[in-house]
């Protein structure tokens, strides 16, 4: 975690340490980590909470774990007294967040964004409590600016600090067309720290600028500065890409307790310990146990990552639920239980074919006659197509150079063609 500043850091009372601590965790940057001390005390001095922003542009439907990342550190500061009020970005979404895009986006239509904003409002209880959270849309002050506010509002800005924005840097340089009303996001975005008088403002790495920009702003407007905490962004389930609704490997709060559960447990070993940090409630020192307990041998990672879907699935359902999630699911995904058949094709490998005693995964489907070539047998595991069935389990093998050494192997192939293979 960058804390944005190198003076030497106030100490809080004891009283703060650990509110302080909770609020850190698993952020990337605070900025500055000074102010946010200060602003602590002053509000457990003065009995005053704090305003706490975060903003959410309603561009699809449904909310994803990538967004309860900052749902949940918005809960921390719920649980600690404080005021939380959770933004809706109606009027900005018709603009269109630049953030991160190569090409002038399409905005959203009034009808879309309603809809979308809708679904927000019913989505968001499922971590913040009712009672205690504002939902604020910016259209209540924004539809109603004129044009002189407009002008008043780009007056305190220059295009030189717009385009140190990387994605905008970056399109001036490519000759790409960037429009003003793009320029106006960022500045409206921070408009809505000055209508709000935040304290403290919450988004992701990508939204650093933005944030920022509420940071100038309100100091142009005469308010003391909000401070900034940026979050990591959530990867998605292919373990590469920001989890996103647009390249279909997210996790939806709102689907099926199975659904969340079976996707969670689909994520690498190495990922897991990722989502632990930041989706989790278990502290950084039970995290830690579980990750030497792992590499010790003591426990197996599948089981780790099944106690991490039931905790998830409990948080969006109940515990009950997602017990019998875990339950359906292992019983549907349990060799017993897919119909696998009394009569097996079987494939022996002859010593000949083995290289330091091993084979390649393709050039046993490919010998055994599944495939008819290396091509296509590599074509069916990239595509997620062979299974291999174990201990009353079943792992889906998509490591194209997976190799069997001697033993006894169990495959199914797409949905109901069985094979064992024996490597001597």
């Amino acid at each position: 975690m960058k804390t944005g500043e190198n003076i030497e850091e106030i100490i809080l009372p004891n009283i703060l340490q650990k509110p302080f601590e909770d609020i850190i965790r698993g952020c990337e940057e605070i900025l500055p980590v000074n102010q946010l001390k200060k602003k602590l005390v002053h509000s457990y001095n003065n009995k005053k909470p704090l305003i706490i922003k975060a903003g959410f542009d309603p561009t699809a439907p449904d909310l994803h774990l990538g967004h309860t990342v900052l749902l949940q550190k918005l809960k921390v500061f719920q649980d600690l007294g404080h005021e939380v009020n959770f933004l809706i970005g109606d009027y900005t979404a018709m603009i269109g967040d630049p953030t991160g895009k190569s090409e002038t986006r399409k905005p959203l239509s009034a009808e879309e964004v309603k809809e979308n904003a809708k679904t927000y409002e019913e989505q968001v209880f499922k971590i913040l409590e009712k009672k205690k959270t504002k939902i604020i849309f910016n259209s209540s002050w924004l539809s109603n600016m004129n044009l002189k506010d407009v002008l008043t509002l780009t007056s305190k800005y220059t295009v030189a600090r717009l385009l140190e924005r990387n994605d905008f840097e970056k399109r001036y340089q490519e000759k790409q067309p960037i429009s003003l009303v793009e320029f106006m996001y960022p500045l409206l975005q921070g408009y809505d720290s000055v209508i709000m008088k935040s304290d403290i403002e919450l988004g992701g790495t990508d939204q650093k600028f933005n944030l920022l920009v509420g940071r100038d702003l309100q100091e142009h407007y005469h308010q003391e500065p909000q401070v900034i905490i940026t979050l990591p962004l959530l990867v998605g389930l292919d373990g590469e890409n920001k989890m996103s609704k647009s390249l279909n490997n997210y996790v939806s709060i709102q689907e099926p307790a199975i659904e969340i559960y079976g996707k969670l447990l689909s994520i690498s070993d190495e990922l897991m310990w990722e989502y632990y940090r930041l989706l989790s409630q278990k502290s950084l020192e039970e995290i830690d146990k579980l990750k030497i307990n792992v590499k010790e041998n003591k426990i197996h990672p599948k089981e780790v990552k099944s106690d991490f879907a039931v905790e998830i699935v409990a948080r969006f359902y109940d515990e009950k639920t997602a017990l019998a999630a875990k339950k359906e699911w292992e019983t549907i995904h349990s060799p017993k239980h897919r119909g696998v058949p009394e009569d097996i094709e079987e494939f022996k490998i002859t010593k000949e074919h083995l290289l330091d005693n091993k084979i390649g995964l393709l050039n046993a489907l490919r010998m055994a006659n599944i495939t008819s070539s290396n091509g296509e047998a590599r074509r069916i595991v990239e595509s997620g197509g062979v299974h291999l069935l174990e201990n009353d389990e079943e792992n889906t093998i998509t490591d194209t150079t997976f190799f069997l050494k001697n033993g006894e192997y169990l495959f199914r192939i797409g949905k109901r063609k069985f094979i064992k293979i024996f490597v001597p």
